[in-house]
């Protein structure tokens, strides 16, 4: 079950869990005629994304273009189509991405003949970027990011070949707390579900490493923005990763972790590029 977080505050209403198609290539582009994908700066820069974290890794390389400065303050990015055909994803996802960094104040939308996706000039605080850059400093995030990824890959393996006798009970009340989450409460029900599964894996070392590497985590995770439209995704991911656990399939249930695990380090690395 995905939700979706309004906000008003009100209990999260249930999302689409359906793949998203691909859109038609009649829509209308962001401006401009679209270019061949295959040569120019954005070929050096973007490439197409990974299946199962589109829209993480799409944020992250549009946020990678603008901090590389590749299209100026005041510039126009390029047509939807032509950067759709870069990243491999579809246009509705692109529109996404772009709506977000829009609510970041990071680019705004243009009407007309001349219209299209403009970059904004970049405001010293205003992602949080300055103090996210502030704690970046005090810790190694490739290396925190990848030690997260092998505990967390290996509770939900543990998790799957047996969990204790109220285990399933935890883990599906768990998992409903952060569907029926509140967007301002969602990372503590988010934090705790991923504890759950670290302590229910039965190793007390496991569970007091991930319990530390979490809280690192979550010092560089308040400093981005919450996006509905990941909350949505990680949603699917964590409910994919309980059913393998509740199905006993630890191969599964390590690789949807994984899974999980790239999508939050390509939100960080976007932020941080």
């Amino acid at each position: 079950m995905v939700t979706r977080r309004r906000t008003d505050g009100a209990r999260p209403a249930v999302a689409e869990g359906a793949p998203e198609a691909v859109e038609a290539a009649g829509g209308e582009a962001a401006g401009g005629e679209a270019a061949e994908p295959g040569s120019g700066p954005l070929a050096s820069v973007l490439r197409p994304v990974r299946a199962g974290n589109g829209f993480e890794e799409t944020l992250e390389q549009v946020l990678q273009l603008l901090r590389l400065g590749l299209v100026p303050p005041g510039d126009r990015l390029p047509a939807e189509r032509e950067l759709a055909q870069h990243l491999g994803v579809s246009r509705v996802t692109l529109r996404e991405v772009l709506k977000v960094l829009q609510d970041q104040g990071m680019v705004e939308s243009r009407r007309g003949r001349y219209g299209g996706t403009f970059v904004l000039p970049r405001a010293a605080t205003a992602d949080g970027s300055d103090e996210l850059r502030r704690r970046v400093a005090a810790v190694d995030v490739e290396d925190t990011l990848r030690f997260r990824e092998v505990l967390e890959a290996g509770a939900a393996g543990l998790c799957a070949g047996g969990l204790p006798a109220d285990g399933a009970d935890r883990l599906r009340a768990a998992l409903e707390a952060t569907q029926g989450a509140r967007l301002e409460d969602y990372r503590r029900q988010d934090t705790l579900l991923h504890l759950t599964l670290a302590e229910l894996s039965g190793s007390r070392s496991l569970a007091a490493r991930y319990a530390s590497v979490r809280a690192t985590l979550n010092e560089l995770l308040d400093c981005i923005p919450l996006l509905v439209r990941n909350l949505e995704h990680s949603q699917q991911q964590h409910a994919a990763v309980v059913g393998a656990v509740l199905d006993r399939d630890p191969e599964k249930a390590r690789a949807m972790m994984r899974e999980h695990c790239a999508g939050t380090a390509a939100l960080l690395r976007g932020f941080l590029a």
